[in-house]
């Protein structure tokens, strides 16, 4: 069973939807005739798991409710009491949310079932579509089960029994998914955070009344104690959420022909000592041949074995992963194939190194929070968004191991891209399944912004684009495009990557174009003649390909640089740009200008001058980079700052994200929707000191950028 967080996207729940038939409509006196209960599991409905039980209320049941039912005296008696069924109800629902239509009759009449048993009751997560309903859709005339599914055009089938009323509720709760999505309602805790605001407006229209709300704990909805419910069940290793695959795998990778033998190959483990050896088949094709392998072959052909070649017992293809992945991808693709030896690829493909379990052993990490490969073996968009679900509590616990803020943003960035790259394949399938075939030429998917600069936090939302090899504008490669670039942008959305309020999307033209056409419109951009004009220029040079032909998304980048580069006037037209204040970030008297919630912008007063002065001058200075850091240490090396200058500005970097990132983690628990202002009042003395000084320093990178201006 998937876990499931405060931070779970509503389409990845694991959800029980439970509805239950009573004697009555009071629930202080009611007892149950009938529970019907139905899975959902990321996003759909599972028709095969139900839970269907006729219970003996152990009292007469009044003919009023037999009325509605259908269910009288003769029907339950000879059916088992609520003691009886409870345990098998209790399984059935195990660690799942609990979904309903007026969910707090349902959970009061169970409640009361249980103290009548003697049986102990524990509050649970648990979401009522009435209210969702209320809130996607709050000048429908009604939100009654009868009249959402109307409005849904769902059919009630079995209406008035238990299972029948569950399986339309289910369906109900799917289909106002997009809806609330649209109101910022993603995820459970959003969910829970809406119904209360919810709940409490109707209490203040009804003059102050209200019934008591009460919170389930937060993380994991369980039977266990809460200390046991926030998040993972262990501390996180965080080792391998901060080194990269290049800094432990073994170099250069030991390589043999097909055609020797497993003993000269043997005779070259031992010499090497090494475990494995890459074996060259051709065309850049490799198979592996492990110490292992060889002694089974012995074992099973005895030593004769030794003569036969290894190209006989060799696997393949080779598994290989980028010497620029986090060692916790490594250590969950190994978890997942069952292997103990990977390849290691440099950006072009060609393999550089290899990795070993022994490389690997003392940094290992739980399966429980490895979710790169959950990602990459994800088939639907709920099994996707249950692992980018993790993502927050990932940063959390980083965040409370004193990982840099700076490193915790990469491993966020390179979720994203590996998310927009399975969630890119999961569109070709549907354009497949569509009936509109494979792709008409070569493409590449591109991450632009804050991905590509590695850079990402926890509000990032889509910024794509997509190059392919050739055609023309509305032609009929530009319309497949458009469709692909359509469903990856609804999958992202579905997933808890929210549509580019700007339109950076592959979706839209502007963002979609062949080869020849990109490098157009590269070249008129750099001709452009007010700052206005450069649109979103800025954050294609942040650009990294994601998927598809990796070397049409590289060459247009490379391209990109060197016309930007050579261009005085686009360079000063960027220098102008970068030089508009984004606002004032602190009061006469030394204060932070805070909003009417009592927070600060540090996207707009601080993070916006630092990436925009340190990607205007590695384009002036053609220090081709795309990382902030990375970018301001190739200007510091090319004599362009001084090193007192680029330090101070990559500590206020690493202050500011830290302070972002830890008000996006509070606000994801609390369920509100996050971003990049920072309530400043949480902060402590020293936290807001240090923050003051980084905000201050901004004026380095808007004086660097004006220094020896064009």
């Amino acid at each position: 069973m998937t876990e499931t967080s405060y931070c779970t996207p509503l389409v990845g729940l694991d959800a029980v939807v439970l509805d239950i038939e009573a004697t009555g409509l009071d629930s202080t006196t009611a007892r149950i005739v009938q529970i019907g209960a139905i899975k959902v599991h990321g996003g759909v409905i599972d028709k095969y798991r139900c839970f269907n039980r006729l219970v003996n209320p152990d009292i007469p049941i009044p003919p009023s409710s037999t009325t509605i039912h259908g269910i009288a005296d003769a029907d339950v008696a000879t059916a088992a009491p609520f003691k009886d069924v409870w345990p098998e109800l209790r399984d059935f629902i195990g660690t799942s949310i609990l979904v309903g239509h007026a969910t707090a009759y349902d959970l009061a009449v169970l409640q009361r079932e249980c103290q009548l048993a003697g049986i102990e009751w524990r509050p649970r997560h648990a979401l009522d579509i009435r209210t969702l309903a209320q809130i996607a859709a709050p000048t429908l005339a009604g939100h009654s089960l009868d009249s959402l599914c109307a409005w849904l055009d769902i059919k009630i089938e079995g209406r008035h029994t238990a299972l029948g009323d569950a399986t339309a509720t289910a369906r109900a709760f799917l289909a106002l998914l997009p809806l609330l999505r649209a109101k910022n309602v993603r995820t459970l805790a959003e969910a829970e955070a809406a119904t209360r605001h919810a709940i409490e407006r109707d209490a203040q229209a009804a003059g102050g009344l209200m019934a008591t709300f009460e919170d389930a704990p937060t993380g994991k909805a369980t039977d266990e104690p809460d200390d046991k419910v926030q998040g993972p069940l262990m501390r996180t290793d965080t080792y391998p959420y901060r080194h990269r695959v290049y800094e432990v795998m073994g170099m250069p990778p030991v390589r043999v022909s097909p055609n020797d033998t497993m003993h000269e190959v043997s005779r070259t483990l031992i010499n090497r000592k090494v475990s494995s050896a890459f074996v060259e088949i051709g065309d850049g094709r490799h198979g592996i041949v492990t110490e292992r392998d060889i002694m089974r072959a012995i074992a099973s052909r005895g030593a004769d074995a030794l003569a036969r070649p290894v190209a006989d017992i060799m696997n393949t293809p080779l598994q290989s992963i980028s010497d620029q992945a986090f060692l916790y991808r490594a250590i969950a693709r190994m978890q997942r194939f069952g292997f103990r030896h990977l390849g290691v690829h440099n950006a072009n493909g060609e393999i550089i190194g290899a990795l070993t379990m022994r490389d690997l052993l003392r940094y290992r990490a739980s399966s429980a929070i490895a979710l790169g490969d959950e990602i990459d073996v994800a088939n639907t968009v709920g099994e996707l968004s249950q692992a980018w679900a993790k993502l927050p509590v990932i940063a959390k616990e980083l965040i409370a191991e004193d990982v840099r803020a700076f490193t915790i943003a990469n491993v966020i960035s390179s979720e994203l891209r590996v998310l927009t790259r399975r969630a890119s394949q999961l569109a070709e399938a549907r354009m497949k399944d569509a009936g509109h075939g494979a792709p008409p030429v070569p493409y590449a998917v591109l991450v632009l912004g804050s991905a590509g600069r590695g850079e990402s936090l926890l509000a990032a939302d889509q910024d794509n684009a997509i190059i392919f090899n050739s055609g023309e504008p509305g032609g009929p490669e530009d319309r497949w495009f458009e469709k692909l670039g359509r469903h990856l942008s609804d999958i992202l959305d579905e997933v808890g990557v929210p549509y580019c309020k700007g339109g950076v999307m592959a979706r839209n033209a502007a963002w979609r174009m062949s080869f020849a056409d990109w490098k157009g419109m590269i070249e008129s951009w750099v001709r452009r003649q007010r700052p206005k004009d450069l649109l979103n220029v800025d954050i294609f040079f942040d650009g990294i390909p994601v998927f598809g032909d990796v070397a049409l998304g590289e060459a247009i980048w490379e391209h990109a640089y060197a016309c930007g580069s050579q261009s005085t006037p686009f360079i000063k037209l960027l220098t102008e740009a970068a030089r508009i204040p984004g606002g004032q970030a602190f009061t006469l008297f030394g204060g932070f200008r805070r909003d009417e919630k009592g927070r600060v912008d540090l996207k707009k007063v601080g993070l916006f001058p630092i990436i925009t002065a340190a990607r205007v001058l590695s384009i002036k200075y053609d220090a081709r980079a795309r990382s902030t850091p990375e970018r301001f240490r190739k200007i510091a090396a090319k004599g362009a700052a001084s090193p007192d200058a680029i330090e101070r500005l990559l500590v206020a970097h690493e202050t500011i994200i830290r302070s972002i990132l830890e008000q996006q983690i509070t606000d994801i628990a609390d369920g509100v929707p996050p971003g990049n202002k920072v309530a400043t009042a949480r902060l402590d003395r020293a936290q807001r000191a240090a923050l003051k000084a980084a905000v201050a320093d901004v004026y380095i990178a808007t004086d660097l950028v004006g220094e020896g201006r064009i």
